[in-house]
């Protein structure tokens, strides 16, 4: 009796414990340059990016964010998604979300986030440090801040 008491009382934990959600089946974000919210897809990278000196961006700006595995050296880095975001007139900060699917990441990988704004095939901005992510205790959310080009 002691036994099938234990028994009623341990199997809804058990059976709680045996339940798994489901993953996403989703391809990667396409490239619209809508901005992330808050409530992101665990298997993506969200963040904004932006620079310091105050100049406007010409209307025909265009701003390209991508998600990279840099892991080889002396190798292309390996693309897992990119956005495109045009801001028409609009001016930084701008939200960006990139997927990536997880079953694909190794962690003893090193991936990264680029961005750059060009306007008329002319580079204007880019980033100049490295922005690690999602492996290494490195975060899945990061505020690029990208230079002018001179």
């Amino acid at each position: 009796m002691k036994t099938l008491h234990s028994l009623v009382f341990s199997l809804p934990i058990l059976l709680a414990s045996c339940t798994a959600s489901p993953s996403s089946t989703a391809p990667p974000a396409a490239a619209t340059g809508e901005p992330a919210t808050a409530a992101a897809a665990p298997d993506s990278v969200t963040g904004t990016i932006t620079y310091r000196n105050r100049m406007a961006l010409p209307p025909t700006a265009v701003v390209r964010v991508v998600l990279q595995d840099v892991s080889l050296q002396d190798v292309a880095a390996t693309v897992l998604d990119s956005v495109t975001i045009r801001p028409n007139g609009r001016q930084v900060p701008f939200a960006f979300a990139l997927r990536y699917d997880p079953a694909l990441i190794k962690m003893s990988n090193t991936y990264t986030v680029q961005a750059r704004i060009t306007d008329g095939g002319r580079l204007l901005y880019l980033n100049d440090e490295a922005y690690p992510v999602i492996t290494g205790n490195h975060p899945k959310q990061v505020e690029l801040v990208l230079r002018p080009v001179q």
